[in-house]
């Protein structure tokens, strides 16, 4: 199926690219593959030499484990055109670079482009993005375009350490196409406190799961942004539930604050400490919606204002969001996601 799928999305971005050529509008397919952001800037670019190692071990995220013996290898181009034809399976990629500038204020994205088939990426020993499912849950994402959030102050002045695990299953694997960098991207919101990253999360439904004491120990984790079906769900619709526990900065106690919780595919009902501070889209109570789509809720970009007093500053929380899907991708699926200033939220809002 995939290797029938690869071929058929080659065909079609070969024929369009030549329609286009024909009338002079581009010069080559890797343009018109790669998404174009006017409001991103590169800072940092890391494309040429990465090192390379064939296998998997999960110590190879961490910022000081000793690559001294890999292969160097060119990013972006697949693993098959530099030495390893034919491997299919597990391979990491590590690159370190310098950063001299404080970029503690800038709204900063680590871009891979395309990565085929399944990668998880890490800045210094943190897990910061995650495009398909591995295997036993296997479910490529090679025509997913990697852009991920970094989150405020993991990168730091000095020796950064990047670290992407990939898992191919056939034809071409690796980092294979775009101008891998670390990008600040201007006129977007950047959360005071980002909740990106690992959360909890179970298919069905059951009210009981928004109550700050239920019992998640036993749910699988997803990364969030990002659809269900590239982690693991693939065709599921439905009901389903996210929770993610986070403790928050006593300077933040005196501020009104506002969630931000991205798009959501299709529709959401969001919880803080078991208590209801949004919604979006039409709810049949608990039956199963049945206009979950009318108005395109899945591109509406989901602001709640946390009401005071809700949030505790000196302990533990708990955001509960419940979802439905009425059919395709399913999930919270674009960021960004995390707690905001009023005051901030109002700022970038105006600009």
């Amino acid at each position: 199926m995939k290797r029938a799928n690869k071929i058929l999305f080659k065909i079609l971005l070969l024929t369009v690219t030549l329609f286009f050529l024909l009338l002079g509008c581009v010069e080559n397919t890797n343009n018109a593959e790669i998404p174009k952001r006017l409001n991103e800037k590169i800072l940092i670019e890391l494309k040429g030499k990465w090192k390379f190692s064939l296998g998997d071990s999960p110590e190879r995220s961490q910022v000081d484990f000793n690559d001294d013996n890999w292969e160097l290898i060119d990013v972006p181009s697949s693993w098959e055109n530099q030495g390893f034809h034919g491997y299919d399976g597990f391979a990491w990629y590590r690159k370190d670079f310098t950063v001299t500038d404080d970029l503690s204020k800038e709204n900063l994205y680590l871009i891979l482009g395309f990565v085929d088939d399944v990668d998880q990426t890490y800045l210094n020993g943190k897990l910061i993005g995650l495009s398909g499912g591995f295997p036993p849950n296997y479910n490529t994402a090679y025509n997913a375009y990697r852009r991920y959030k970094i989150p405020t102050d993991l990168l730091k002045k000095g020796k950064n350490v990047i670290a992407v695990r990939i898992y191919d299953q056939e034809l071409e694997g690796g980092i294979m196409s775009g101008v891998p960098g670390i990008y600040s991207v201007l006129d977007e919101l950047n959360p005071d406190f980002t909740l990106e990253g690992i959360w909890k999360f179970k298919i069905g439904d059951d009210k009981i799961r928004a109550d700050i004491n239920y019992d998640d120990s036993d749910w699988d984790s997803l990364f969030v942004p990002a659809h269900w079906e590239m982690q693991g769900y693939r065709d599921y619709d439905g009901f389903a539930w996210y929770r993610k526990k986070f403790s928050i900065s006593k300077e933040l106690s005196k501020e009104r604050l506002i969630l931000l919780m991205g798009k959501i595919d299709d529709i959401d009902q969001t919880y803080i400490n078991g208590v209801q501070i949004g919604s979006t889209g039409l709810w049949n109570f608990n039956k199963v919606p049945t206009d979950f789509n009318t108005r395109n809720e899945w591109e509406q970009k989901r602001i709640y204002s946390i009401p005071d007093g809700l949030l505790n500053f000196n302990g533990e929380n708990i955001i509960a969001v419940r979802v439905y899907d009425g059919f395709r991708d399913g999930g919270i699926y674009q960021g960004p996601i995390g707690i905001i200033t009023e005051k901030k939220f109002r700022q970038s809002s105006s600009r």
